[in-house]
């Protein structure tokens, strides 16, 4: 080769790399153009009765305005569709336990756990049981979703190039109750609390779980069997790991999350005041409900209008109506209360035959049946999926432990029951009536149809009624039963059998208080006395007590005064805490000044503060201190969470007896709780002062950033960070704020879970509703949308509610569906 040619081959490289990197641009600035919603023009579409505008503001808020409500909810799933194809596609995969068929073998473990829960199975079930009305409605909602298939000009998201997943099926009626069912699923942990104490049992005492494990503040521990002493006899328990342990500790640990929320903090916050309580005369509701962050959110605001019909709000893709929010005479707020709608069964197998079960009448052969799960680059998985007259074997669900042992061995399954896996629910005739009702008392009526998962609902109506009902399937259990739910149950014994439904008379409720204000906070809502039981795992009562406070700080409430409430980070579970540490003696000079921070301080959590890094990272430390010894190989799932507050206080204030909890069994000293204390602290400033940083000088917002997961692509490094969103926010797992710490990994205090949603409502209609959510309407990460609301909800930041739709001159876009 001639030098001539060694020196023109570069240049030709130059050009060839500048031609494709050319290439590549226009061709991303095609496919971004191509693929995102078209939301100004006309399209024809079928299954459509009557023309529909849909018209949306600068947020991309949809206002929708339909001719009868059948034509509305086409609209809304022809809106969720354009703006959210991945979100729900995907989530209906998740809820059909078929993300392997995308993501390949690493998604099979939580495709077996779902198809072995039967949460698609059931949501056909209940769509083939409802009423004719509200099926067609549902079917109304499915026709608009399959409009936007079946006529859509854009390209697929990118989620779907980069995935190589193929386009959407036909969505149908049971689409979208599968998804209101991982709602429920989410919400409801109650058989999570039962493999806890299980686990437990192998290592500790009843009397030791009760103390770390405390009742809610003010009760007794539950007048239950002891039920370690029946796991030992049974052979399960205080001695060593056993097989239904093994089972129980990777239940826990398979636990699919649909994206609702996880873990300590799960709830919300709402609360309503009547017009005697504020400047207008009229209620003023609010209501932030704490779920899993994601992006795109799970909500998406729209309003509905139709004869009967005119709504706005948050709706959850894949699901038609508003969820939450307000009619022109009424509005309404949920919180989740927590019920124990679950319950574990112990079912011993039969030694002879390992097809059967023991059942109170004799032996009972599994229900079995078949699944194959479709993995992407491996072979298909066939499940074989058993149930038993409780429900299904869940345990089934883990190949790994649910193994057959030899003839003649006694042998165990955990069998779960829950309420929402029941063939029939009339939730979705209740959220139309809800969505419809004209005032309070036919809002409570709807309220009878609710029967999903419970919720504490706060509403209000422009007449001045305030409310709260707590609606929800709630299993009765019999007087005799001696475990009351707490822990798996045996099988075979008819005394743990549920008996029914409590019945909607017999729920939570309070109507027009004198007081004039109600407040719910996943706290205990039921009354001293209160006959049945709802559950025993209330969420402490922090942010409640909060709530209340700010609300009897001022004589009359604006919407303005609600969205300070909404904002406030002061955590009334570090002033206890630090109550509880008043004795502490530092030895070193940096923990001193950092000693004496904290005890001037406020309990703020606020972004730009140093306390909160340090009472966080000491905290950290001591639970450490306090507990690992007793908890062994348990304390990873058990010690790094933040749900140890009121077991540490309790261990603080010297209000345990069944063990020393802080005296450390691997050393020879008898340790103090302050001594562990003042070593805690000393353990956490070397840690936070490494490399020399200035204690002062730390922000709890470098440290504790809320976490917007995009799924799943926030588990792919090499393209999360164009999905995955991150802000700096203030607040703990007992703010009002909340900003939920799991303290565990490698970034601790990172939150993935906090209000999803903040709302106002104004029953003055004044101008005075407002909202705001964590991320942007569009689910398309190429949109201007996508992500846009994040600096505002950050900053606690609310937009007007105008129903009147946009004002001249706001409207961003205007689309009309016609029939074709």
């Amino acid at each position: 080769m001639t030098p001539r040619a060694t020196t023109r081959w570069p240049r030709r490289l130059a050009l060839l790399a500048s031609a494709l990197a050319a290439f590549a641009a226009g061709g991303f600035a095609w496919y971004r153009q191509a693929s995102l919603p078209v939301h100004e023009g006309e399209r024809s579409v079928p299954s459509l009765a009557a023309p529909v505008s849909i018209v949306r503001d600068a947020h991309a808020v949809p206002f929708i305005r339909a001719e009868t409500e059948a034509d509305a909810l086409f609209a809304l799933g022809y809106a969720h569709a354009q703006d959210r194809l991945w979100q729900i596609d995907f989530n209906r995969r998740i809820a059909q336990g078929r993300v392997a068929e995308i993501l390949g073998p690493g998604a099979v473990d939580a495709d077996r756990f779902l198809r072995t829960l039967g949460i698609q199975r059931a949501a056909q079930s209940i769509a083939a049981n409802l009423d004719a009305e509200t099926r067609a409605l549902l079917d109304a909602y499915a026709a608009g979703v399959n409009a936007y298939l079946a006529t859509r000009t854009e390209a697929l998201p990118p989620e779907f190039l980069l995935l190589r997943a193929p386009a959407p099926e036909p969505w149908t009626a049971a689409d979208s109750i599968a998804w209101s069912l991982m709602m429920a699923w989410d919400l409801s942990r109650s058989y999570l609390n039962e493999l806890a104490r299980l686990r437990l049992a192998a290592k500790l005492t009843r009397a030791e779980i009760d103390e770390f494990r405390p009742p809610y503040p003010g009760d007794a521990p539950l007048p239950v069997a002891d039920y370690v002493e029946l796991y030992r006899v049974l052979g399960l328990a205080r001695g060593g790991a056993t097989a239904v342990v093994e089972q129980a500790t990777q239940l826990a640990a398979a636990h699919p999350v649909a994206g609702f929320g996880e873990g300590e903090g799960i709830g919300s916050n709402n609360w309503v005041v009547a017009g005697s309580r504020t400047a207008s005369g009229k209620p003023l509701l609010a209501n932030d409900p704490h779920l899993g962050l994601t992006t795109p959110s799970v909500w998406y605001v729209a309003r509905l209008q139709a004869p009967g019909l005119d709504v706005f709000g948050a709706t959850l893709p894949g699901v038609p109506y508003v969820i939450l929010g307000r009619n022109t005479r009424v509005a309404w707020g949920f919180t989740n209360t927590g019920p124990d709608a679950q319950d574990l069964y112990l079912e011993r197998v039969n030694p002879a035959d390992p097809d059967q079960y023991q059942t109170p009448d004799g032996y009972a052969r599994f229900d079995t049946r078949t699944e194959v799960i479709r993995v992407r680059g491996a072979e298909d998985v066939r499940l074989v999926v058993r149930s038993t007259r409780h429900g299904p074997v869940i345990s089934g669900a883990l190949a790994a432990v649910d193994r057959a042992l030899p003839r003649g061995e006694v042998r165990y399954v955990l069998a779960l029951r829950w309420a929402a896996l029941e063939p029939a629910d009339a939730t979705m005739r209740a959220l139309r009536g809800m969505n419809r009702a004209r005032d309070a008392r036919e809002f409570e009526q709807a309220l009878r149809d609710w029967q999903l998962v419970q919720q504490s609902i706060v509403f209000a109506d422009v007449d001045g009624r305030i409310g709260m009902v707590a609606p929800g399937r709630i299993p009765v259990r019999r007087p005799d039963n001696d475990l009351a739910g707490l822990v798996p149950s045996p099988g075979w014994d008819a005394r743990y059998d549920w008996q029914g439904w409590l019945a909607f008379e017999a729920l939570p409720r309070v109507i027009d208080p004198e007081s004039g204000v109600i407040v719910t906070a996943n706290h205990k809502i039921t009354p001293s006395g209160y006959p049945a039981h709802l559950t025993s795992e209330w969420f402490l009562p922090y942010r409640a007590q909060r709530i209340a406070e700010l609300i009897e700080s001022q004589p009359k409430h604006t919407p303005q005064s609600f969205k300070r409430i909404q904002a406030d980070v002061v955590s009334p579970a570090a002033r206890d805490l630090l109550g509880a540490l008043a004795n502490v003696q530092p030895q070193s000079a940096a923990a001193r000044i950092a000693l004496e921070r904290l005890r001037a301080w406020d309990g703020s959590m606020a972004v730009d503060a140093p306390e909160p890094v340090l009472l966080h990272a000491w905290l950290r430390r001591l639970r450490s201190r306090i507990f690992d010894d007793d908890l062994g190989a348990l304390v990873p799932d058990f010690v790094a969470p933040s749900e140890l507050v009121q077991a540490t206080l309790n261990v603080l204030a010297g209000r345990t007896r069944a063990r020393d909890w802080c005296d450390d069994a691997t050393t020879a000293r008898r340790e103090t709780c302050d001594q562990l204390a003042a070593e805690a602290l000393e353990e956490a400033i070397r840690e936070l002062a490494r490399d020399g940083r200035d204690l002062l000088a730390l922000r709890w917002g470098d440290v504790h950033r809320a976490v917007l997961e995009h799924r799943p692509l926030s588990n792919a490094g090499l393209v999360r960070d164009w999905f995955q969103l991150a802000a700096p926010v203030p607040g703990d797992s007992y703010t009002i704020n909340v900003g939920q710490l799991l303290l565990r990994g490698e970034r601790p205090f990172y939150t993935r879970h906090a209000a999803s949603l903040r709302a106002i409502y104004d029953l003055s209609n004044a101008g005075g509703d407002a909202w705001m959510f964590a991320s942007g309407q569009l689910g398309h990460p190429l949109s201007p949308q996508y992500g846009a609301l994040l600096p505002m909800w950050q900053k606690v930041e609310h937009l007007p509610l105008h129903w009147t739709g946009p004002r001249e001159g706001e409207a961003n876009a205007r689309f009309v569906l016609k029939p074709r």
